[in-house]
């Protein structure tokens, strides 16, 4: 569960403000849409929703720069918005079709963007970690100042794959921030029954690595501890590790019932600490946006989400010949 206390408000604009709510409101917005397709069968296979967690992404990605890379798991449409990537694309590649990021093959869970530095969604739990670690290695053998994010979740904390990769990390100073999405329950198990460490981000301390646990319900806190830990990478200090401590509304995937927490409290969670709440709060009684202003956000919001359903229902199905593509990488001898 996030903490109760949120961190100390840092100083911060209107302008800013105002981008973190329509960042995050798109986020869920789209998230819903997702949600709807899927019940209509739209959507195949497998769809993580980011509902609730909106606040991690937006934050860290305030914290990055151009050309910072992005790895993670399979809940990532939250991951692609934030860093840029097109909304249409993104819905399309949901339901398979060839005006998708991955030409309608990948779908929620496999999904590529190399302009906006994207490098999935992965479906095997962990897999990501390593894979983050090396997207920073190149990056220090190439000493451009660049940063990876490396997110997983807690359930994905117990591998073991994370831990060699810490040790790797640490060992070659890599600049990649591992940030845990710690949601509570991983895919349906309370992290309390199955972690027996209070925390996940001192297990870096075993290999000198630097970190800390951050109130993923604040955008402002994931922003301020995520500059944090861009500073150290960026600095050649390696790797740092950021406790994100979240919250998701919705069940591991659509097909998941979430019968392991109670509906009060959930329901607690969204009256009490609902992220985009919070900055429409602070928006409000700071006078920085009227209720008008705010419901014609949400509406031009909402027209884009349509839009990019539109676009997904209309797009072609891939090509049989699709099936062949993107298998080889064409190199020059």
């Amino acid at each position: 569960m996030p903490p109760k206390k949120a961190a100390a408000k840092p100083n911060v604009s209107a302008e800013e403000l105002l981008g973190h709510y329509r960042e995050m409101l798109l986020i869920r917005r789209f998230e819903e849409k997702a949600g709807q397709l899927y019940g209509m069968g739209l959507i195949g296979g497998f769809c993580h929703l980011y509902i609730g967690q909106e606040a991690v992404v937006v934050g860290l990605e305030a914290a990055a720069d151009e050309g910072d890379k992005r790895v993670t798991s399979y809940r990532d449409h939250g991951h692609m918005l934030a860093c840029g990537m097109d909304p249409k694309g993104i819905m399309a590649e949901l339901t398979g079709r060839d005006g998708g990021f991955s030409k309608g093959k990948g779908g929620s869970m496999h999904m590529f963007s190399k302009e906006k530095h994207f490098y999935g969604g992965h479906g095997i739990v962990a897999a990501q970690v390593p894979l983050g670690a090396g997207l920073a290695f190149s990056d220090k053998y190439k000493g451009n100042d660049r940063v990876t994010f490396a997110y997983f979740g807690d359930g994905a904390a117990n591998q073991g794959q994370v831990y060699e990769t810490y040790n790797m990390a640490q060992l070659w100073e890599l600049p990649v921030i591992f940030v845990i999405e710690n949601n509570g329950y991983a895919m349906g198990t309370s992290v309390v029954r199955s972690t027996k460490s209070p925390s996940l981000w001192e297990r870096g301390a075993a290999y000198g690595i630097k970190g800390e646990e951050v109130d993923g319900m604040s955008v402002l806190a994931v922003k301020e501890a995520g500059e944090r830990a861009v500073a150290h990478c960026r600095a050649g200090k390696g790797p740092y590790i950021l406790e994100v401590k979240t919250y998701r509304y919705r069940g591991h995937s659509m097909s998941d019932p979430a019968k392991y927490r109670t509906r009060d409290e959930v329901q607690k969670m969204r009256d009490e600490r609902d992220p985009i709440e919070q900055i429409r709060d602070m928006l409000l009684t700071g006078k920085h946006a009227t209720e008008d202003d705010l419901k014609a956000i949400d509406k031009e919001i909402k027209a884009t989400v349509n839009e990019a359903a539109e676009f997904s229902k209309e797009s072609p199905e891939p090509a049989l010949e699709e099936l062949w593509t993107d298998i080889y990488a064409e190199v020059e001898a």
